[in-house]
């Protein structure tokens, strides 16, 4: 699966000694949970404060577009400079509008965005990437560095009934180091399935545990659970698992779903795949979106750990609205069960909370 399904945050910066006098610029670029993608900064040699403020967004745009970003979310410093690019103030300096409009069609490219401004004190590294700029005079560059994890990666078992799309997409952050987990059990409800052959490619451990091989519910209950304390997992999470099963007591809050709704609108029996964004169409839904929830025994009803929005347009039909939110799910989903793998979910009284 290509990075192009992240979205990216970006720091800018620009300075000038002198203004105009030697200047740098430079930005910081993230992906939505906040790992360095890169850091740059560039000696532009004389300029002013303003163009060396826009060279460092232009800088930041012109990566976050080669690496694929498809939204940007972009903080500066420079009140003038976020202003500017949201249409507020004119650009009246000459110098300034070739980047103006540079800047601008850059933006353009992109299928959204957002400028916004950033006091001074929490844009520190990116400030102190463009004064080493500055005190070298060339440009510099700052790797980015791997997270330590000081635990061991916890355990995922990870139950399909179809594609494996979203087991795809969290193998991808685990190999990445993205994601300090490791997936020890694929459980599948059925043989034929995709996603089964993708897990046993990607050398996985795969089940196949059929609801119609089981005399009973409780029968199908047991092999689950059987099979998931066997592979010694902390945390089960269902990606596209379309069975009804009864969550034992061990495995209480832990385990996880995800809804290609924002629950608990258009959430229960029978709401699931196209179902649900078709339902959201004809609600006339301007917003739509994916939930990350830990599962109760009641369909779409256990607690919401994560949510993540999405615009639905005028055009869309369920197929292009569900690609738009599988999108978020991308995002969403290594986002919770990280939250989960660092001990930050509290779960009180059916509510989820996120410890600092």
């Amino acid at each position: 699966m290509p990075d192009t399904r992240y979205e990216v945050i970006a720091y800018t910066d620009g300075a000038s000694r002198g203004n105009p006098g030697p200047a740098a610029a430079g930005f910081i670029l993230t992906d939505a949970n906040g790992a360095q993608l890169q850091a740059k900064a560039f000696f532009i040699g004389r300029a002013t404060n303003n163009a060396a403020e826009y060279t460092g967004i232009v800088k930041a745009l012109e990566a976050a577009i080669k690496i694929g970003a498809k939204r940007l979310i972009v903080f500066s410093d420079s009140e003038l400079l976020v202003r500017q690019i949201n249409g507020e103030y004119k650009v009246k300096s000459e110098q300034i509008r070739p980047l103006f409009r540079q800047a601008v069609e850059l933006l353009g490219r992109l299928e959204n965005w957002e400028v916004r401004h950033v006091t001074r004190d929490k844009n520190k590294e990116a400030d102190k990437l463009v004064n080493q700029a500055l005190n070298l005079g060339q440009d510099v560059e700052s790797k980015p560095v791997p997270p330590v994890q000081n635990k061991k990666p916890i355990r995922l078992g990870v139950l399909i009934s179809g594609g494996g799309t979203t087991l795809m997409n969290i193998l991808e952050y685990i190999n990445k180091g993205r994601l300090n987990a490791e997936v020890a059990i694929v459980i599948s409800s059925r043989s034929t399935v995709t996603g089964v052959e993708k897990a046993k490619n990607a050398g996985l451990n795969v089940k196949i545990i059929r609801k119609k091989d089981h005399p009973d519910i409780v029968e199908f209950n047991r092999r689950i659970e059987e099979e998931l304390v066997a592979a010694n997992v902390d945390l089960v999470v269902q990606g596209g698992w379309l069975c009804l099963w009864e969550i034992p007591e061990r495995y209480e809050n832990r385990v996880m779903n995800i809804h290609p709704a924002l629950l608990p609108s258009f959430g229960g029996q029978g709401m699931w795949g196209a179902h649900v964004h078709e339902a959201v169409l004809a609600a006339g839904c301007k917003v739509s979106g994916c939930t990350v929830h830990f599962c109760t025994n009641e369909y779409d009803k256990g607690p919401i750990i994560v949510q993540r929005a999405c615009e639905v347009k005028d055009s869309d039909t369920p197929e292009t609205l569900a690609a738009r939110v599988f999108e978020q799910e991308c995002i969403a989903y290594p986002q919770a069960i990280r939250l989960f793998a660092e001990d930050k979910l509290d779960v009180q009284k059916g509510l989820v909370k996120i410890k600092s």
